[in-house]
């Protein structure tokens, strides 16, 4: 069912979408900086900020289908949470990515398009490996995005990593927002 009862305007320009989801973004110090340099970028990238767009968690299946199908690059961008997508992308995702739109028969409104995942943990590159608390590499937590771009035809791209986002100095953190908007210049997708 169509939720349209938080229905926002959505810019559609041909380019690049960057969907933000951060829960906190008052107390924020990664998520936040890259959305502004975001939309430093240019017309040709339009940022949703979901957690601004729909604090009452009612998704316009309409607007953020019509942002995704006019951009040609996609870009998540959250802190990891529990290994994951923050609550709102998860549901903005099982509403907007829909079955005949996203996937099965006739949804092919995503393929040939990119996914670039943009992420800060809380944890340290040591904390994601064998020994680390973790327990395992960051990659090992990646299958489930990298099989929703497999499903709905989208090209995955590397993702992009800050570890520790806490501690990490300002000279690493806007290092990070260089290689962001390196990556939002030029999109090149990973070979199939």
């Amino acid at each position: 069912m169509d939720r349209t009862a938080a229905s926002t305007p959505s810019r559609t320009v041909a380019g690049t979408v960057v969907i933000a989801a951060h829960p906190q973004m008052a107390q924020s110090r990664v998520t936040a900086r890259l959305m502004r340099r975001a939309a430093m970028a240019g017309p040709h990238v339009d940022v949703r900020d979901l957690y601004a767009l729909y604090p009452d968690y009612w998704i316009d299946r309409t607007a953020e289908q019509a942002a995704l199908a006019a951009a040609q690059h996609i870009v998540w961008l959250h802190p990891v949470q529990w290994y994951g997508m923050p609550p709102l992308l998860k549901l903005w995702l099982d509403e907007v990515f829909s079955f005949g739109w996203a996937y099965g028969p006739g949804g092919d409104a995503l393929r040939g398009k990119t996914l670039w995942l943009v992420v800060s943990t809380g944890g340290t590159a040591d904390n994601y490996s064998l020994a680390g608390s973790h327990g395992a590499p960051f990659s090992d937590f990646l299958p489930p995005y990298a099989r929703t771009a497999a499903l709905t035809g989208l090209h995955w791209m590397p993702p992009l990593v800050l570890h520790g986002a806490h501690r990490v100095d300002d000279a690493a953190l806007k290092a990070f927002e260089d290689r962001f908007a390196a990556g939002l210049s030029s999109p090149t997708p990973t070979p199939d």
